[in-house]
């Protein structure tokens, strides 16, 4: 780890996505090792630091972004998990996936809330 912000964002995607956060972080090395310093750097140790948003808000906000994306399927399965663990209910989970359907359409939805049936009966099944 060079600095402080990369040290901060390991810790957030530990945080939120165990070790999930980990091999995200570099699963890109052998192409482009830098990308996961950059998006550990930027994204975790600056703007998820920042103040404003708690912790689950900033998840459920990235929870609807995905979903509005409606073709970044394993990210939103890895943000949904981070919602839950920021303390996001399923029922605050699929509220937001279904509010997307008014901006992003059905079908953006509907591949969100596969996502959300996938990451919710892995949890199941672990417990």
């Amino acid at each position: 780890m060079s600095n402080d912000k990369t040290k901060k964002g390991r810790e957030m995607m530990a945080r939120l996505f165990g070790p999930a956060g980990e091999k995200a972080a570099n699963i890109f090395d052998d192409v482009a090792p830098d990308f996961g310093q950059y998006m550990t750097d930027h994204v975790y140790g600056d703007i998820y630091q920042r103040d404003g948003l708690d912790l689950k808000t900033r998840e459920l906000a990235a929870v609807a972004g995905i979903t509005a994306l409606g073709y970044a399927k394993p990210h939103l399965k890895t943000h949904i998990l981070g919602a839950l663990n920021a303390g996001a209910s399923r029922v605050e989970i699929i509220e937001v996936i279904m509010q997307m359907s008014a901006y992003a359409g059905f079908p953006a939805a509907t591949i969100g809330l596969m996502a959300a049936r996938e990451v919710f009966e892995k949890a199941n099944s672990e417990k």
